[in-house]
């Protein structure tokens, strides 16, 4: 048995989420049987359990980097926003309303979301060993710190060796990490094990005084430098990567695939796969002539539809879709890109917007009426005519779409249910995210628009087991698993 460790930062995307699956690989391949932890995510990426319950992406990922199924105690507390003042509470898998920020930092008792973090973890570390968890933002947010429930108070709960990481890249490495560890009460830093320097460009070696500089200021030990890193693939939990995807079309013969770069973007992770694909380039785009020169425009997953649709008709993106269209493109929909490509997407009880209704692009004959009851579940599926439920994906939504004639399904779900609508090979819209992770429906989407075929259809479940061996391979190379042990072992 070891202790549980817990990465926590100095602000936010400083890479706590990538090094916690890392190390979680790292635990499987020494012979323990880890788990990832986080009391509280703040993301629209997340995931569908085995049990149909919901919770952030990233730990998903680090379940999988782990070896394990992924389960709703490994994130008891998600916020999924649905403006830049609300977010969705996710309780423990399940949707229990939306709050605005003031009501949740200040007016409600978070106590009682506590104790459900607590709960939720001592489930798991009686099942497993060690349990990884990780922080959120910065662990010295004074304001925010009474009412912290994801970092040194879950820390101390879980008597976990905490490790503080820094992003060397942002600059300003040395203040970040002596403030924050300054702003720490003596109880609040006798959790901290070491410091973890990240994204260090260049020859570590010249970061040698640095280290010892640091070890001297803080009193802490500097147990690794990790270089940073672009040619290792881990699924990102946070949308600020998409900052990097907004890249123009390549100039070559690649079949050009837009995605619709929306306001409340939800599951951006179900383009990892297409992305991967020598045949395509993918990239993101809010820009009218960068989607009428693609192939292929794809309509993402929304956390609030009604508002992002409304967003794409003021800004003319709408109207561009539906010419390019016109034009012999082909246009996708995913999840809340399904529901806007109907004919309406209605909004009675206000689930999502205050917005009642609102008119759709009307390239497929389906209407959508928001439900407060959320559908979430992982699906195997028969995609169109091809082998009887070989394909994978998952379900979270609000919304129940129905054709206006004949259903024309996109999909056929193990149970038999149809999923989507299907109206021809340029024109269609499901709620399976996770679809295009399957080369079946890859090579359907892309035969109107290249006859070469895949040299050989990407596994990508193998790729990403093979991306977290070279994660964790990386961080044995550049942290001191001695010191790291030693620590849990205590």
């Amino acid at each position: 048995m070891l202790r549980s460790i817990m990465f926590v930062g100095t602000a936010s995307d400083v890479g706590k989420s990538v090094i916690t699956a890392g190390f979680c690989r790292i635990f499987r391949q020494d012979g323990y049987q880890p788990a990832p932890f986080k009391a509280q995510n703040m993301s629209l990426n997340s995931y569908a359990t085995p049990e149909g319950l919901e919770i952030g992406r990233a730990q998903a990922v680090q379940a999988e980097a782990a070896g394990i199924a992924c389960h709703v105690d490994m994130n008891p507390v998600l916020l999924k926003p649905t403006s830049d003042q609300a977010s969705q509470v996710v309780l423990n898998g399940r949707p229990i309303g939306t709050q605005t920020a003031h009501e949740y930092f200040q007016v409600n008792d978070r106590h009682a979301l506590f104790v459900a973090a607590t709960q939720a973890y001592d489930r798991l570390a009686a099942r497993f060993s060690p349990v990884v968890l990780e922080g959120a933002g910065s662990i010295s947010e004074l304001n925010l710190k009474r009412r912290d429930i994801t970092n040194l108070r879950m820390a101390q709960h879980a008597g976990a060796a905490t490790y503080l990481i820094a992003d060397i890249d942002k600059g300003g490495v040395f203040g970040s990490v002596y403030g924050t560890l300054a702003l720490l009460d003596p109880a609040e830093k006798a959790c901290i094990k070491g410091i973890l320097i990240n994204k260090f460009r260049g020859d570590a070696r010249l970061f040698a005084d640095g280290r010892q500089q640091l070890e001297d200021l803080t009193g802490v030990p500097v147990v690794g430098v990790l270089p940073y890193f672009r040619d290792i693939f881990v699924e990102e939990e946070d949308s600020v990567v998409l900052a990097y995807k907004q890249r123009r079309a390549g100039p070559d013969r690649r079949v050009r695939v837009a995605v619709v770069l929306l306001g409340r973007m939800s599951n951006f992770t179900d383009f990892d796969a297409l992305n991967h694909d020598a045949r395509t380039d993918v990239f993101f785009t809010h820009d009218a002539a960068e989607i009428s020169a693609a192939d292929i425009i794809i309509l993402p997953g929304s956390k609030n539809t009604i508002d992002d649709l409304l967003a794409l008709t003021r800004s003319g993106l709408a109207a561009a879709i539906v010419a390019a269209h016109r034009a012999g493109k082909t246009v996708v929909g995913i999840c809340g890109g399904y529901q806007m490509l109907g004919r309406s997407v209605e909004d009675p009880t206000g689930v999502e917007s205050p917005v009642p209704a609102a008119a759709g692009l009307g390239l497929l004959p389906v209407r959508t009426v928001l439900q407060g009851e959320k559908t979430t579940r992982q699906r195997q599926f028969t995609f169109r005519n091809g082998p009887q439920a070989a394909c994978r994906g998952y379900e979270i939504h609000m919304g129940q779409t129905t054709p206006d004639g004949p259903p024309q399904p996109v999909a056929t779900l193990d149970d038999g249910t149809p999923d989507g609508y299907f109206a021809g090979p340029r024109c269609w819209g499901t709620y399976l995210h996770g679809i295009l992770d399957n080369p079946t429906v890859i090579d359907a989407l892309l035969a109107p628009f290249t006859q070469q075929e895949s040299s050989a259809p990407v596994d990508f479940a193998a790729f990403k087991n093979e991306q977290y061996d070279r994660l964790a391979a990386l961080i044995r190379a550049n942290v001191n698993m001695e010191q790291i042990y030693a620590a849990l072992r205590s």
